[in-house]
C-alpha cells in the first residue's frame, strides 16, 4: 500500500493536493498527487513503498489545514461481484492488519455519494463480521488500535485501508456529527461548537471550557457565536454594532457593546477566550487577533480567516507563518492550527493557545 488517501471538502481538492505535496517534501517523501475536481477526496501516491505508511504514522494530522481523514491504501477494487463484496475487501486488508480497532465503511461528503451510505451501512455489519473472523479486526472495538476503512468512491469501486488511531480523526468521515440547536440565533453556531470537538480534547473541555470563564467575542451579532460560549456558562463581552438576539440578552451573561470589533480595546484582564468570525480580510483578521494575544488580552483564540479565490493554500501558509513569527518576537509562546471545518465554507478556523513566556523560560504573569 504507497498511496495516502485525504478526504476533504468538495472543490478544495487542490488545496489539498498542495498541502499534502509540501509536507510531504519536507519529510523527504516524494510522490505525486491525483485530483479528480469536486471529487471530495485527494490520492497522494508515494514513489516508494513504505513512505504512505510514514506519512500516516508521522505526519501530525491535526497540522493538516485542509483534509477531515488521512488513511493509508492500496489499488482500487473495482467492479465488486454483487454476489460477494465482501471477500476481495477482506483479502486486500488481511495480510496489512491484525486485531484493528474499528472499521469504518466511508464515502466522500458530496451529492453524488449520498446514495451509496445506506448501501455502506448494510455492507457493515457482513463486513465487519467477516474481518473478525480473518483477524483484520479484533473481537471487541478498541480505540487504541489502527481503524480500518472501506472508502467507496463509486457503487462496486473502492479503496481499502487503515489510519492510526492517535493520528487521526476520531469522526466518521471526518465530520462531527452535530445538531443545530433551535434556540441559537445564527448556523453560524455550528462553526464554534465544531471548532470546540476539533481543537480542544474532550478531556480538557472542563479546565478550558468552564463556567464562569470570561469571553470575548468580536463581530457577534446576531450571536450565533456568544450562544456557544453562554452555553458553557461564560460572562460574555459581544462586540458588534449591529443587533444580539434578545434571548441572549436575557440570561444576564452578555453585555453587548456596540463598538467596532477592529477598533475595541480590552480593559480587562479576567478574559480567557476570544472568538471572531468577521467577514474581512484575512490578513487584517491575523493581525488584529496578534495584537489581543501580545497585549495578553485572552488565553485562547479561535477566528476564522476568509479565503480568497486563488492560491488559498499558500495563502493560509504565509498568514500562519507571520502569525507565529509576530508573537514569537513579542515573547509569547502558543501553538497554532487550523483545519477548514465541516461548517465551514470558503473559509478555514484557527485556534491559538498561549503558554509560557518565551523570554528566559519564566512564566507570564497573565498566563497563571
Amino acid at each position: 500500500m504507497n498511496k495516502v488517501a485525504l478526504y476533504c471538502r468538495q472543490g478544495f481538492e487542490k488545496e489539498c493536493a498542495a498541502e499534502i505535496t509540501d509536507k510531504a517534501a519536507k519529510m523527504e517523501i516524494f510522490g505525486f498527487a491525483r485530483v479528480k475536481e469536486n471529487s471530495g477526496y485527494v490520492l497522494f501516491e508515494c514513489y516508494q513503498p513504505d513512505d504512505a505508511d510514514r506519512l500516516a504514522k508521522n505526519l501530525p494530522f491535526r497540522e493538516l489545514i485542509f483534509a477531515r481523514q488521512m488513511i493509508v491504501v492500496g489499488e482500487l477494487l473495482k467492479d465488486l461481484p454483487p454476489e460477494d463484496r465482501v471477500s476481495p475487501i477482506v483479502g486486500m486488508v488481511q495480510n496489512v492488519i491484525t486485531n484493528g480497532g474499528e472499521l469504518r465503511v466511508e464515502v466522500p461528503d458530496t451529492n453524488e455519494s449520498k446514495e451509496l451510505t445506506k448501501f455502506c451501512r448494510k455492507l457493515t455489519v457482513p463486513l465487519r463480521s467477516a474481518m473478525r473472523e480473518r483477524r483484520v479486526l479484533g473481537k471487541k472495538e478498541n480505540a487504541l488500535r489502527p481503524v480500518v476503512h472501506v472508502f467507496f468512491i463509486a457503487p462496486g469501486c473502492c479503496y481499502v485501508g487503515y489510519s492510526y488511531s492517535n493520528n487521526n480523526s476520531p469522526f466518521y468521515m471526518g465530520i462531527p456529527r452535530l445538531k443545530f440547536p433551535s434556540e441559537a440565533p445564527s448556523r453560524s453556531t455550528l462553526k464554534l461548537e465544531e471548532a470546540f470537538h476539533v481543537f480542544i480534547p474532550a478531556d480538557e473541555w472542563d479546565e478550558r471550557l468552564a463556567s464562569g470563564m470570561y469571553a470575548v467575542d468580536l463581530g457577534a451579532c446576531p450571536g450565533g457565536w456568544t450562544y456557544q460560549l453562554t452555553q458553557r456558562s461564560m460572562m460574555v463581552t459581544a462586540i458588534d454594532n449591529g443587533l444580539m438576539a434578545p434571548s441572549l440578552m436575557e440570561t444576564g451573561q452578555v453585555i453587548h457593546l456596540r463598538e467596532d470589533g477592529f477598533r475595541y480595546k480590552s480593559t480587562s484582564t479576567k478574559n480567557y477566550w476570544l472568538v471572531c468570525d468577521m467577514v474581512e480580510k484575512p490578513a487584517k483578521v491575523a493581525a488584529l487577533m496578534c495584537d489581543w494575544l501580545v497585549n495578553g488580552w485572552c488565553r485562547e483564540a479561535i477566528f476564522n480567516l476568509k479565503l480568497p479565490m486563488k492560491k488559498r493554500y499558500e495563502e493560509v501558509t504565509n498568514i500562519l507563518e507571520r502569525i507565529d513569527e509576530r508573537l514569537k518576537e513579542n515573547g509569547v509562546n502558543a501553538e497554532i492550527f487550523a483545519k477548514q471545518l465541516y461548517h465551514d465554507r470558503e473559509e478555514v478556523t484557527v485556534h491559538i493557545r498561549r503558554f509560557w513566556s518565551a523570554i528566559g523560560g519564566r512564566r507570564d504573569e497573565r498566563d497563571r
